[in-house]
């Protein structure tokens, strides 16, 4: 991918981030008395949109550090062993900082 083409895609994925980011943290709406049981579904949702926002926030930032090796000129290349990032592997994530060799590595130690 070119890096004009993976500018754009990263910016856009940043600003569809952004906004999601923006709804998951949005102000919480006045809602009537309710039951127990309900306020057990609550903590289940508060759960749920805390997870999807830890999301969203690691994505972002994977994104904005892509952006970074574009300025830096070194994007497409992997930040752990400088070899390629293969070609498909950014078509399909675009803020892929690794090799699938290296991302494998990582992975197996986590």
């Amino acid at each position: 991918m070119d890096v004009a083409t993976a500018r754009m895609r990263l910016e856009i994925m940043l600003e569809e981030l952004d906004r999601s980011i923006r709804v998951l943290k949005g102000d919480p709406v006045a809602v009537p008395e309710r039951s127990a049981a309900d306020a057990g579904s609550d903590l289940t949702d508060a759960d749920r949109t805390q997870a999807m926002l830890d999301v969203a926030s690691r994505q972002r930032k994977e994104v904005l550090e892509a952006l970074s090796r574009i300025d830096g000129g070194v994007y497409g290349r992997c930040v752990d062993c400088r070899r390629p990032v293969p070609e498909g592997r950014l078509d399909a994530r675009p803020e892929a900082a690794r090799c699938v060799q290296c991302q494998s590595k990582r992975e197996r130690r986590r």
